[in-house]
């Protein structure tokens, strides 16, 4: 395996020594698509928010940022990943921010628990996506939102080959996959180079 792909196979579960090499990479690089997207979303102070696949944490602090008052829970599957989370929210973890290790599959919150969802680069690695989308719906709040943020919008992408256990879809099926877990409203927002955020509405 080659060097690039031994790294970005670290993209799905990051693990060791080249897994924080790619949670650094992932914090720097997901910043410019971050930010567009939840500029997209109207937040409202006091907000009780969750990033799936939380990463290096670098989303946490951006959402902490745009919400006065918020309380910001992050999930991941990968140990390395909410270890480097938690160090990159150190002076509010446990206060406003809240990390833990656990899959998008089986969140352990409660019902209705979240006014906002974000994934960013992630849903191509959740099993199972359908069930995924109805365990996010679960633990949002009526008239919640969430935010699925992708910068591979092709499912014959190149990427799927260099990553091992992707799965890419269109921002159109995932408005479909939305639309058929009971979101409503839900809508595609489209940016160069190939940007792209898919909203949706708890009702």
């Amino acid at each position: 395996m080659s060097l690039l792909k031994k790294l970005f196979s670290q993209c799905a579960h990051p693990q060791g020594k080249m897994g924080r090499a790619m949670l650094k990479f992932m914090n720097l690089c997901h910043a410019p698509l971050t930010n567009w997207g939840l500029n997209l979303v109207d937040m409202q102070d006091g907000w009780t928010m969750l990033d799936i696949g939380c990463g290096g944490g670098a989303t946490l602090k951006r959402l902490l940022k745009r919400s006065q008052g918020a309380k910001v829970y992050g999930i991941d599957i990968s140990e390395e990943s909410v270890a480097k989370a938690i160090k990159v929210n150190a002076d509010v973890i446990d206060k406003q921010v809240f990390v833990q290790q656990g899959s998008a599959e089986k969140l352990p919150y409660e019902d209705g628990k979240f006014d906002l969802v974000t994934a960013v680069e992630t849903v191509y690695f959740w099993p199972n996506l359908p069930n995924c989308l109805q365990e996010v719906c679960r633990v949002l709040k009526p008239k919640g939102h969430f935010a699925i943020m992708v910068e591979v919008v092709d499912t014959d992408s190149k990427w799927t080959h260099v990553v091992e256990g992707m799965t890419a879809y269109t921002p159109e099926q995932l408005k479909q996959f939305l639309d058929d877990a009971g979101f409503t409203q839900t809508e595609i927002h489209r940016k160069k180079p190939s940007y792209a955020t898919i909203l949706g509405v708890k009702p």
